[in-house]
C-alpha cells in the first residue's frame, strides 16, 4: 500500500522551555527529535510523500542531511487540528497517517502493524493499555473508576484513508469542533470503526527534558 505521512511539528516547546520548537531539540545520538521522527517513513519503501507542518525556516536551518525529494514542509496553524487541516491539503495518496513530531520512537514493527489495519478497516490508531487506574474527578472528588481492560491511550500514528479523515476534517471546520486527536473527528463525522492497534510503551512523546535522556 501507499500512504502519505503528515507529520505535526509546529509546537512551540513551551513545557520544555527550550526557547525553541522542541522537535529540534538533540537526542541522545545527536540527532534532532524530528530527524528522528522522520527517519523511519524515509525507510519505509510504502510511505511515498513526507508532509512536515511546521516553520519553513526552522525546518531548513535544522535539515542538513539530505533532501530525498519526497519531503514537503507546509506551514503549521494555530492549533493541532489547524495544523493537519493544512497537511491534508496537500496529500496525494490514497492513505494518509498523521505523526507527531515529538514522536520519535516508533518502531518498524507497530507501522508495519497500523499499515496491515488501516488497508482493511480504513481507519486505525496505534494504542497502548494504561498501567495505572483511572479515575473521574469532579470538583476534585472521585466520582468513578474506569475497569482498566476498557481503556486504551491513543499514539500516533493514527492512519486513514484519505477520503474519511478529509471528509472528516471538513465537517469539523464547518462545525467550529474542535478535535483532541484525529480519530475523534472519525468517531463524530462518519460511520466508520476505528481499529485499535496496541502499540509500544516506548512510543511515547517527548513533553520534558527528561524523555531526551532516554
Amino acid at each position: 500500500m501507499n500512504y502519505s505521512v503528515i507529520i505535526v511539528a509546529a509546537g512551540s516547546g513551551t513545557r520544555m522551555k527550550l526557547g525553541y520548537n522542541k522537535v529540534y531539540a538533540k537526542l541522545e545520538d545527536n540527532r534532532t527529535i524530528l530527524r528522528t521522527a522522520m527517519d523511519l517513513f524515509m525507510e519505509d519503501k510504502d510511505c511515498k510523500q513526507i508532509i512536515v507542518v511546521t516553520s519553513a525556516d526552522s525546518f531548513y536551518q535544522n535539515w542538513q542531511e539530505y533532501w530525498p525529494g519526497k519531503v514537503l514542509v507546509v506551514k503549521g496553524g494555530k492549533t493541532r487540528q489547524e495544523s493537519v487541516s493544512h497537511g491534508l491539503q496537500a496529500v496525494k495518496e490514497e492513505y494518509v497517517f498523521v505523526h507527531d513530531g515529538a514522536r520519535p520512537y516508533l518502531e518498524k514493527k507497530d507501522l508495519e502493524a497500523i499499515k496491515k489495519a488501516v488497508k482493511k478497516y480504513g481507519a486505525a490508531v496505534l494504542s497502548v493499555p494504561p498501567k495505572d487506574t483511572i479515575k473521574k474527578v469532579e470538583d476534585g472528588f472521585v466520582k468513578k473508576t474506569y475497569r482498566r481492560e476498557n481503556l486504551f491511550i491513543a499514539q500516533t500514528p493514527q492512519a486513514f484513508r484519505f477520503s474519511i479523515l478529509y471528509s472528516c476534517m471538513m465537517q469539523a471546520i464547518e462545525n467550529h469542533f474542535e478535535g483532541t486527536d484525529d480519530c475523534l473527528l472519525v468517531e463524530k463525522y462518519a460511520d466508520v470503526q476505528i481499529k485499535v492497534v496496541e502499540g509500544s510503551y516506548r512510543n511515547l512523546k517527548i513533553t520534558t527534558e527528561e524523555d531526551l535522556k532516554r
